[in-house]
């Protein structure tokens, strides 16, 4: 059996039993424990319908729930949640079974039991009532408050560990079941984990900091957030608990939003984004990571990989001795050195200085001046042609079609991808498709939403972000599919991302580009530089995880263009003297406004050239004259 042991060198004859040893983990403020993931997910695949009462399956179909413990025990969860998270009176009345509340409660804890053995944990699943509390509601603390004792009694009865308190969003609730717990065994450690929406609050208004306050002076051991939303919320509300509690955090996402697929809720975070965020999430605070709906045990396998290098003891053993080597470290191969894959690539490794320009694909079938483009730039000597990927959510000629055509001219093509239009089998194909044609210089972009361009009701995907799709891009470089398969030959991409040193929220940003880097990032390319000396902050910022960085740099042709970029285009931030340059420019004729805006950009590079790997220059309205008089000194 596959499990995660941080401690695989104690000796067995020092009288600590395996589950005293791994609650002593769970209350460790330094361990990483992981949980397991979704219950009712899993029942639901099996085809238990929904309008059967899951929690009773532990009396009707035992042998069921045990395989789906079995299969996160696998997967190498090192804690299961019992089958009960509506197994209380209030929710079990609707289904006629509020005489068997022990009885199910007791069960589910000898069936979780048996399939966690006494290597890992048992945590008691207690969800809300599922009705109102005083004074929104008839139902009193105190009856609340017995009700869940006697759930939790049960659940002690069978030999639950711990209990863990999930998916409320009533604090005054969530405080009767914390009572409850400490009624039941003060020695029993309490998880109590609230659900925040989008917006990062409660149903009943309360912030990530308001939460961790409050479950921080109840005394509870691990404060947490689990279900609702996706992983990325949850990410960012820990991070806001984190700076109000010293206490351990737990977080257990969703796979995602749920979206309504032909009539069904669907969850469509893959188990390689998911594994992205539990690094995340472990890096931010959160100690105790698990899943919450949607998850499977494919899932909880990448999250146990995706955390093990951030806990140096963990290992993965086989049985108490042998140590195994994982899945993927056995098939990855070694990837092409960057020098090899591409002209663009070679020059990175090598610290050339790289320059590019930008051209926008066009809006139709046309590719005449594409073309001539491509043969201008090439005979000019510049070493590649930047291809957006739907700008600002705009219809365009495809950025991999683009870039094919481009390089029939012998210039490379830099390939802007965008997560927005397609979900991750989508995105694997196209990669893999463009890596046989013969394409090799990526950069990975989340994308704009389409409701900032001309089609506000197309829909989006974001099946994963440019961090989770860095992380693809990277292990398909080593021969491996999302799921740990080998794809033969691994691709040869160079593997480029964006960042921008201009950002609203100047933190955020610099956490992402970090991210970005431990995906596998090997150059970056920023939005366009109006201020040279805001890049020169950024890239003193980043000192210790230094990529090459290409500066971009946008050629101004008129006042009006400036005051577009300055309040239309997100990202960009321009300068007031920028603005009030081009505005004087332009008095005095459409001209003398396009020289200056090339002045600029020529200051703007001659300011960054000795800090920057390269520049990438925009070509305004497709005019490529222009992004050359920027390259003339």
């Amino acid at each position: 059996m596959t499990t995660i042991s941080t401690h695989p060198s104690q000796p067995a004859d020092l009288g600590v039993s395996p589950r005293a040893a791994q609650l002593a983990r769970l209350l460790d403020p330094a361990e990483v424990v992981m949980f397991d993931g979704a219950m009712g997910t899993m029942l639901y695949a099996k085809g238990v319908f929904i309008n059967q009462c899951y929690d009773e399956l532990v009396l009707r179909s035992p042998d069921l729930v045990r395989e789906v413990h079995a299969a996160y025990v696998k997967a190498g969860a090192e804690v299961v949640e019992t089958n009960t998270f509506g197994a209380n009176r209030a929710k079990l009345t609707q289904y006629g079974l509020d005489g068997q509340v022990s009885l199910i409660n007791r069960r589910a804890a000898e069936v979780a039991r048996e399939a966690a053995g006494e290597q890992r944990l048992v945590a008691g699943a207690v969800g809300p009532l599922g009705i109102r509390l005083e004074p929104y509601g008839p139902t009193s603390r105190d009856e609340a408050r017995a009700m869940f004792r006697e759930q939790m009694e049960a659940l002690a009865e069978g030999g639950a560990d711990c209990f863990v308190l999930e998916t409320f969003v009533d604090l005054e609730e969530l405080e009767q079941a914390v009572l409850a717990a400490r009624e039941v065994n003060p020695a029993m450690p309490v998880i109590a984990q609230a659900t925040v929406g989008p917006e990062l609050r409660t149903a009943y208004g309360a912030s990530p900091e308001d939460i961790a306050r409050v479950l921080d002076k109840w005394g509870v051991d691990v404060i947490g957030l689990n279900c609702s939303v996706g992983p990325q919320t949850i990410l960012e509300a820990i991070e806001r608990m984190a700076a109000v509690t010293s206490r351990k955090l737990s977080a257990q996402p969703n796979a995602g939003m749920p979206r309504d697929v032909g009539g069904r809720t669907m969850y469509m975070a893959s188990p390689e984004y998911m594994a992205t965020y539990a690094r995340h999430l472990v890096q931010a605070g959160a100690k105790v990571v698990g899943g919450c709906c949607g998850t499977t045990p494919e899932h909880t396998k990448a999250m146990v990989e995706g955390v093990r290098p951030l806990a140096p003891r963990t290992r993965v053993v086989v049985g108490d001795t042998r140590e195994r080597v994982s899945d993927e470290e056995g098939k990855a191969r070694t990837p092409v050195p960057l020098a090899e894959r591409s002209k663009l690539g070679a020059k990175l490794a090598a610290g050339a200085f790289v320059t590019s320009v930008e051209i926008v694909p066009p809006r139709g079938i046309d590719t005449a001046k594409l073309e001539q483009d491509a043969a201008a730039l090439a005979k000019a000597g510049v070493d590649a042609i930047n291809v957006p990927d739907g700008p600002r959510a705009q219809s365009r000629m495809g950025a991999i079609a683009t870039s094919l055509i481009i390089e029939r001219h012998g210039i490379e093509a830099v390939t802007h991808y965008a997560c927005r239009d397609r979900n991750l089998l989508g995105m694997l194909s196209d990669l893999l498709g463009a890596s046989a044609l013969g394409l090799r210089n990526m950069l990975l972009i989340t994308g704009d939403p389409p409701k900032m361009g001309p089609y506000p009701d197309a829909t989006a995907v974001f099946d994963i972000d440019a961090i989770g799709l860095t992380n693809l891009v990277s292990k398909l470089n080593r021969g491996l599919d999302p799921g740990n398969n080998p794809i033969g030959e691994p691709t040869r991409f160079v593997v480029g991302v964006g960042v921008n040193p201009v950002a609203i929220d100047p933190a955020h940003e610099l956490k992402r580009f970090h991210w970005k880097v431990e995906a596998g990032a090997e150059y970056a390319i920023t939005q366009p530089v109006f201020d040279p000396a805001q890049l020169e902050s950024f890239l003193e910022s980043i000192h210790d995880v230094r990529i090459p960085v290409i500066a971009g740099i946008w050629p101004l042709v008129s006042a009006r263009n400036a005051e577009f970029l300055a309040n239309e285009v997100p990202g960009v931030v321009m300068p007031p003297a920028v603005l009030e340059r081009m505005r004087k420019a332009n008095e005095k004729s459409k001209e003398h406004a396009v020289a200056e805006g090339i002045a600029i950009a020529r200051e703007a590079l001659e300011r960054v050239r000795g800090a920057v790997q390269g520049v990438q220059v925009s070509a305004p309205f497709g005019k490529i004259e222009l992004a050359l008089e920027v390259f003339q000194s």
